[in-house]
């Protein structure tokens, strides 16, 4: 973990080695590309891409694969206003083609009030979906009477506009992720040239990464999902050029100090290469955690993030210092590096921070704890769980429709919850769930070809997304196993939430330790010591918490957001832990470079004073890349982006720049108990401007 492999770390230094390096990536980019374009045709995005593996739900729809109707998929057209019986009449005979062949379209049911009608056109899978509900919603909207509303919605119309939004999230997200890297980058180098260099890499990384993911999928059975595939994206973007900033930053010193560029390559390489892949390494290796997590979905992120990680990783230590070594310096004009140059002419706004922490340490890490305490505290006031109608920002048609069925008809009349049982004790199934609490009627469905399977549509009295409907799968689970022999499975969309929102408690309670587990022992390895790993994790995690706090509080107050999607803790946790520590990861391993060479207090200082514009830089970028998804259309990938983004900002800005070095300096040298720095190592600690030696530090 302490040092790169020496053909790595030396490839692109060499005068051939840079050309080698860089025509050895181009030959991958022309001869794999094409497979980057075929990601989408690996994406999952059956029913159960999104279930918890194993969940009865999931099981329930196995089971429909057997039967005949495993190919509909109904619409609901639901129709209100005086005249809406011309309307349905009028509409009848152009909704009768679209009907799957061999169904039927059935008569169209009256509300019990009386003001509303409503048509189920099912639909075949081997049709397009999203093209049907189309023509439904053409049809529907065409000549409708002053005062006649139609809206089409059901699961066909559900996935239709959740389609939708997947179709343009790639390139939305590749689009608006580039700009705001490419603007940022900018801004930190203020050069017209330098910025492309981290943007061509991340571009290197970015096929690579895709060809990777296709090639895992397809072969290894690498789970992919639209919402990962999306995020797979921002990710490489995020992490590479955060490596990149870190890598520039130290090869613009080496400049200053040497005048062979190859010698300064290979030397910013060797002494950031650690950090980058102890980053690196914690960040794929927690993802990766992921795989662990009984949600398909989450299990999916992980693992394609992952890739991503590494695929970065592999660019940024290899092509991006390749195309530096032959651009050369003039690459960062108008301000140049000139050899023998002093690296920094005047205090910086990073010294001047450190010295007003190395005054007051305790108060300093005390006053930073209370902030993101404080802020943490909102985190018991978060209402847990989004209803389908919610996880839009904008609610589409298939919503309206929902909410206009809900008003006139037993709220679960559109998508009924599904019991798959043996055809020979399917009547006493049925006697059994009649006369549960919350159910509104039972109905037949269809059997298997062979007679064995029979299921069973049972209509719920709530919405299918409220909570009074998930305790009626629970009352509906209990009441078929009282049938013997029966196998009974209840499943559809309530269950499908349900099982969700129980698999996201246990995956909190497995992946969560799995993760602090591997960051801890990478900052183990990375620092040789165990009291400051532990107290940089208490850092991250306390970070966390107040992201999610105040989050929520934004959630709330800006967004009106109904409440907080059950992946998002987990996913936040992952993502904010695994990339939160990077910033910890860089500063310490370069105040340990320091400590070894200064003294301990000089050497935090130096550390925070070297590190801190490429850390903050790289936070920007990074919090600004995930706050794209804070302008997406789905309530759970602007959670995502707003959480990150916080948490990223909060570590950059507080928790690096002074909850750390203030513990550190409060410490002294027991901060690397037990390693090699705390009983004397290296050079001897000195008061910050060096005048005197220190007193050692009283052992507790």
């Amino acid at each position: 973990m302490t040092t790169l492999p020496k053909r790595l770390a030396g490839a692109p230094g060499g005068s051939r080695g840079k050309w080698f390096v860089l025509l050895a990536w181009l030959i991958l980019a022309v001869a794999l590309g094409p497979l980057a374009g075929k990601l989408g045709e690996v994406e999952e995005t059956g029913p159960n891409a999104f279930l918890p593996q194993g969940a009865e739900s999931a099981k329930v729809n196995t089971e429909l694969e057997k039967f005949r109707t495993d190919t509909l998929m109904p619409a609901v057209v639901v129709y209100t206003g005086e005249g809406a019986a011309a309307k349905v009449g009028a509409d009848r005979p152009r909704l009768a083609p679209l009907v799957a062949q061999g169904e039927q379209l059935p008569p169209a049911v009256r509300s019990d009030d009386g003001e509303a009608l409503m048509v189920v056109v099912p639909l075949s899978y081997e049709d397009e979906v999203t093209d049907r509900i189309e023509e439904l919603r053409d049809i529907a909207g065409a000549n409708a009477p002053p005062g006649v509303r139609a809206e089409v919605g059901g699961p066909a119309g559900s996935l239709t506009d959740s389609v939708a939004v997947f179709d343009t999230l790639d390139s939305t997200l590749m689009i608006a992720t580039g700009l705001v890297v490419a603007v940022l980058l900018l801004i930190t180098y203020r050069s017209p040239l330098l910025w492309l260099f981290p943007l061509l890499s991340v571009g290197f990384a970015a096929v690579l990464t895709q060809v990777g993911t296709y090639l895992l999928a397809k072969y290894g059975h690498l789970p992919v999902d639209p919402q990962s595939a999306g995020i797979l994206m921002v990710l490489v973007f995020g992490v590479g050029t955060d490596y990149a900033l870190l890598l520039i930053a130290r090869y613009r010193e080496e400049l200053h100090r040497q005048e062979d560029r190859h010698e300064a390559m290979k030397t910013a390489l060797r002494r950031s290469g650690p950090a980058i892949l102890a980053s690196a390494g914690t960040v794929a290796v927690g993802l990766a955690a992921l795989a662990f997590a009984d949600i398909n979905s989450s299990r999916s992120m992980g693992l394609v993030g992952a890739v991503g990680v590494v695929c970065a990783f592999l660019a940024m230590v290899t092509v991006l210092p390749a195309l530096l070594v032959i651009a050369g310096r003039w690459v960062f004009w108008p301000f140049v590096p000139r050899f023998g140059a002093p690296i920094r002419k005047e205090a910086t706004v990073w010294s001047r921070i450190g010295a007003l922490v190395a005054r007051r340490p305790r108060w300093s890490w005390l006053m930073s704890a209370g902030v993101t305490g404080v802020l943490a505290l909102s985190v018991f006031g978060i209402d847990m769980g989004l209803r389908q109608s919610e996880i839009f920002q904008e609610k589409p048609e298939s919503v309206v429709a929902q909410a206009l069925i809900s008003a006139h008809y037993p709220s679960g009349a559109s998508d009924p919850a599904k019991i798959v049982t043996r055809a020979d004790r399917a009547a006493d199934v049925s006697s059994a769930v009649r006369d549960v609490r919350g159910v509104a009627r039972v109905e037949d469905g269809d059997r298997t070809p062979d007679g064995r399977l029979a299921t069973l549509q049972v209509v719920l009295a709530d919405a299918p997304d409220s909570t009074a409907a998930k305790d009626t799968v629970d009352r509906l689970r209990d009441a078929v196993r009282t049938v013997d022999g029966a196998g009974a499975l209840v499943g559809g969309a309530t269950a499908q939430t349900l099982d969700t929102q129980r698999a996201a408690d246990r995956d909190l309670r497995t992946v969560i330790p799995v993760v602090l587990v591997v960051v801890l022992v990478v900052l183990i390895l990375l620092l040789r010591a165990l009291v400051a790993p532990l107290l940089l994790l208490a850092t991250v995690v306390l970070s966390y918490f107040a992201a999610l706090g105040a989050s929520n509080l934004l959630f709330e107050s800006v967004f009106g957001f109904a409440g907080v999607d059950w992946s998002i803790p987990l996913m936040g946790f992952v993502f904010l832990v695994a990339l939160g520590i990077d910033y910890n990861i860089f500063l310490m391993h370069r105040v340990r470079e320091e400590a070894l060479r200064i003294g301990h207090a000089r050497g935090v200082l130096e550390g925070l004073t070297s590190t801190g514009g490429v850390i903050t830089s790289a936070g920007v970028v990074l919090a600004a890349t995930f706050a794209v998804f804070a302008a997406l259309p789905l309530v759970t990938m602007a959670q995502m982006g707003v959480i990150v983004g916080i948490g990223v900002l909060l570590d950059t800005f507080l928790v690096r720049t002074v909850l750390v070095p203030a513990l550190a300096l409060d410490l002294g040298r027991r901060f690397w108990w037990p390693g090699r720095l705390s009983v004397g190592g290296g050079a001897p600690d000195r008061t910050v401007d060096g005048s005197a030696e220190e007193r050692a530090p009283e052992r507790v």
